[in-house]
């Protein structure tokens, strides 16, 4: 019997939604839609210094602005902290973590890749961040668009940090515990999240939970061949009309454009670009945006 089909899109506020977003949102939104399926919301606010005050308000505000109308209610990682130390203390109890209290520059010495070093050491959690025990690392995976993907084997087979030194989880633990926690049987992001899939993997791995498929879309890239990003001061989505800017993102993605479309409302053309979806024709690589592109984007953003 096949899965039910649950996606998802999962934002941090570290800022507003812009283009490069928006293909991560419009994709999952539109595969989850096409397989009549869930499309749930989760805003990852699990690192307070990162996150912007107002952002997730406004990340909310703009998906709703572009008719991406999510199902049930939004999960938010700040109050999911006693999941994530459930999950931190089963793994404990089953001898598959460990503390560790190597500096960044130790590790940074030896090529950016933790070697181990702690793992029999038998340390406390004093100033110590939690690493995962590796019984089984996954090297490799399918990618429903791009197919085999090798890991590094080095960041691969890594004893990687689950719970921080600073006291905060980690991504790759909260990501997987809400993941298994709501259902989600297919993962669509953008492809700088392909490096995490396999430490993700491991984890499902060792929790012994049912494995979501992965598909990378690719990734907007500014004129200067970096990705759009919060991090990169990219323009947030523009207010006003959200038409023009959706049907360039239907375009990025290789997906049709009716030809009448500004006489169209949102609504109908969410619901012609659901049913005419098609994986196989969105590009394997990622794009550059042209100046005037990524400038069109900030009109009107503020």
């Amino acid at each position: 019997m096949s899965r039910r089909y649950i996606g998802r899109f999962a934002p941090s506020p570290s800022g507003e939604l812009h283009f490069g977003s928006l293909i991560a949102a419009l994709g999952s939104y539109l595969q989850a839609r096409a397989q009549h399926g869930q499309w749930l919301v989760r805003i990852e606010d699990i690192d307070p210094p990162r996150e912007v005050p107002g952002a997730a308000a406004q990340i909310l505000r703009q998906l709703e602005q572009y008719g991406l109308h999510w199902d049930g209610e939004v999960l938010w990682q700040s109050q999911r902290h006693d999941a994530y130390r459930s999950a931190l203390e089963w793994l404990r109890q089953q001898r598959q973590s460990y503390w560790c209290r190597c500096p960044r520059s130790r590790i940074q010495q030896l090529g950016g890749h933790y070697d181990g070093h702690c793992r029999e050491l038998q340390l406390t959690a004093d100033n110590a961040a939690l690493r995962l025990r590796q019984h089984t690392p996954v090297t490799q995976f399918t990618d429903r668009l791009r197919g085999e993907i090798i890991a590094d084997r080095a960041l691969a087979t890594e004893d990687f940090i689950i719970h921080r030194r600073d006291g905060l989880f980690a991504y790759n633990l909260a990501v997987v515990v809400d993941d298994h926690f709501q259902g989600v049987s297919e993962i669509v992001r953008g492809a700088d999240l392909i490096e995490p899939t396999v430490r993700q993997i491991a984890l499902y791995q060792q929790f012994g939970w049912q494995m979501p498929d992965y598909l990378h879309l690719p990734l907007v890239l500014n004129p200067d061949g970096n990705k759009l990003s919060k991090q990169n001061h990219a323009p947030a989505l523009p207010e006003g009309d959200p038409r023009p800017v959706l049907m360039r993102a239907l375009r990025f993605l290789g997906q049709p454009v009716p030809s009448g479309w500004q006489d169209e409302s949102l609504e109908s053309l969410l619901k012609q670009a659901v049913q005419q979806w098609n994986l196989a024709k969105i590009p394997r690589n990622d794009v550059v945006l042209n100046d005037a592109a990524t400038t069109a984007f900030s009109n009107g953003s503020h």
